[in-house]
């Protein structure tokens, strides 16, 4: 009887300290998630005020330009 009240009182022993381990990488892994979504959006705030942004693309002609005329100029 004593063997298995001591093997009872071990394997909790063993529980807690496996629970407590777990419990506190949780905190950690929770703590590093946030630490990555705080540094992307800081990189992402940091991008946008360095890049530029791109120029606008030219605007089209708006003058006519009749199709025998570009026909001729390609020949």
């Amino acid at each position: 009887m004593f063997m298995a009240t001591l093997v009872a009182v071990v394997s909790l022993v063993v529980a807690l300290v496996a629970l407590a381990l777990v419990r506190r990488q949780g905190r950690r892994i929770a703590e590093l998630t946030d630490m990555y979504w705080q540094l992307r959006y800081d990189h992402g705030e940091l991008k946008s005020t360095v890049t530029p942004p791109a120029p606008d693309p030219p605007a089209p002609p708006s003058s006519f330009v009749p199709l025998g005329s570009v026909k001729r100029s390609r020949s």
